[in-house]
């Protein structure tokens, strides 16, 4: 490819990512209501949770929904786990949470809470074949835990008295699963989360009553969003006066989930259960193969520039690279996409979306490993076709680009495949930062259905198929570019 043809390249690429991201970006000023971004965990049944046609729907949604038709205000709903959306209020990333965060002394200390709209308790629950009797017979044995949870702060604080262990999780259904398969023996709980849950086909059973009851409030980082705290407390109390809060926890509260989904039966066999979940299945697919196309190209463009830096006879420039190679390379993606999207928006004041924020993760973190690859790629090209160029007159550069580039990118091209195939399954983990690509996608819809087994099945297939595709696409690329 000459160099007219990159400069195209680069450019088409940086026009449709900066397209991708003005269209994910709304700002307040275009709108002459207010606008709000707001985090939920919707994998909180009743509270929060998506139904089949892709909608979010619960106590809290339907709450916020009334609230914010009445005060005159829009918002945008940010889906993520309930620990790392409420790091993201903190960091000034989201204005507020509503996801069923219990209100406590601790969090009045970072938070101010909007009138508390729901009065729950912590119950304990086991399997339903459990010898388990009573709290004291958790004694050496090890309970699940929902992170940053209200249920998980009081388990702590009985901790000690009836000698129990902890292990933590980030969503509702893969901890219940794990009480039900038997890894762990117990779990604390939100009273009328759990509930919902057994009602819905969760295999668990409940130990005890109602302990450490309290109130669910709607959060804003402490001093900050006022207006927004005062639309909802004159919201609420409108939405209680005339009834509508009473029809909507009614509406949830003791329901299976076909009474609202949509659907008057539901077919939970692995065909219905793609029938019935297709358009998100497909929306997550779609996400998840933009968010590997993007990155793999960002990363590449990157990767090429630090790799070419690495082998430049120039110790800065080669010292750089190899700092880079190695910061990047040494992070794990998840810690890196957490810096980036909330520990630099809390240094500088300034959000950054959570799309911009994965691509930029992608960008580094893969693009590190193939700067890595593209630097020994190009080592490993006979030194003399170098001295043969240079000799002829071409300049370091020029040698470089016409002579020992296009014999290193034929070395290069198995592992640019494969890590495309890297890329597309560390997708995965952007969804901690509120991407529902396919892997969120499929805990979103099981904590509507239960349905753990069968949802992970169809997910790993459809993973299954797209790798497969891409393992077809590097032996052709292999035979066809590569050396053979």
């Amino acid at each position: 490819m000459d160099k007219k043809a990159w400069i195209k390249y680069l450019m088409l690429t940086l026009t449709v990512v900066l397209g991708i991201i003005a269209t994910n970006t709304k700002f307040a000023a275009a709108s002459e209501e207010p606008h709000y971004v707001i985090t939920t965990d919707t994998t909180y049944p009743p509270f929060e949770l998506q139904d089949k046609n892709g909608k979010y729907v619960g106590i809290d949604i339907d709450i916020l929904k009334a609230i914010a038709k009445r005060e005159h205000f829009t918002f945008k709903l940010v889906p993520m786990s309930f620990n790392s959306g409420a790091q993201a209020v903190l960091s000034g990333q989201i204005d507020g949470i509503m996801a069923g965060m219990a209100i406590t002394p601790a969090r009045k200390l970072v938070y101010d809470f909007g009138t508390p709209y729901y009065k729950t308790g912590v119950i304990t629950a086991v399997a339903k074949n459990s010898s388990i009797k009573s709290l004291n017979d958790l004694r050496g044995k090890t309970v699940a835990l929902k992170t940053g949870t209200g249920a998980a702060a009081y388990a702590l604080t009985i901790q000690k008295k009836y000698g129990f262990k902890v292990t933590y999780f980030n969503d509702s259904n893969t901890m219940y699963n794990d009480v039900a398969l038997g890894n762990t023996v117990a779990t604390f709980e939100d009273e009328p989360v759990m509930k919902y849950a057994i009602q819905n086909g969760v295999k668990l059973k409940v130990l005890t009553k109602p302990a450490n009851s309290g109130y669910y409030g709607f959060g804003v980082k402490k001093g900050h969003n006022q207006a927004l705290i005062e639309k909802f407390n004159a919201g609420f109390a409108a939405i209680k006066k005339d009834g509508t809060y009473d029809k909507i926890v009614a509406k949830y509260i003791g329901a299976e989930e076909s009474t609202f989904a949509g659907s008057a039966k539901v077919n939970n066999s692995i065909w219905g259960l793609l029938n019935q979940n297709k358009s998100q299945f497909l929306a997550g697919i779609g996400q998840t193969l933009m968010l590997t196309i993007l990155g793999i190209i960002l990363a590449t463009i990157f990767g090429m520039v630090i790799g070419l830096l690495a082998i430049v006879p120039n110790k800065i420039s080669h010292g750089f690279a190899s700092t880079v190679i190695y910061i990047f390379r040494g992070l794990p993606l998840l810690v890196l996409a957490f810096f980036i999207y909330i520990g630099i928006p809390s240094l500088t004041g300034h959000k950054l979306s959570a799309l911009f924020s994965g691509l930029l993760t992608l960008t580094l973190n893969e693009g590190a490993y193939i700067a890595a690859f593209v630097a020994g790629g190009l080592k490993s090209v006979d030194n003399g076709q170098m001295e043969a160029a240079r000799s002829l007159g071409l300049s370091y550069w020029k040698a470089m680009r016409k002579v020992v580039l296009p014999q290193g990118v034929k070395l290069m091209v198995p592992s640019f495949i494969n890590q495309f195939i890297i890329t597309l399954k560390d997708t995965s983990i952007l969804s901690a930062i509120g991407i529902i690509e396919l892997t969120q996608t499929g805990t979103v819809i099981i904590s509507r259905n239960s349905q753990g087994f069968r949802i992970w099945f169809l997910v790993a297939m459809m993973y299954l198929i797209v790798i497969t595709l891409l393992t077809f696409l590097a032996k052709w690329a292999d035979k066809r570019f590569g050396n053979n």
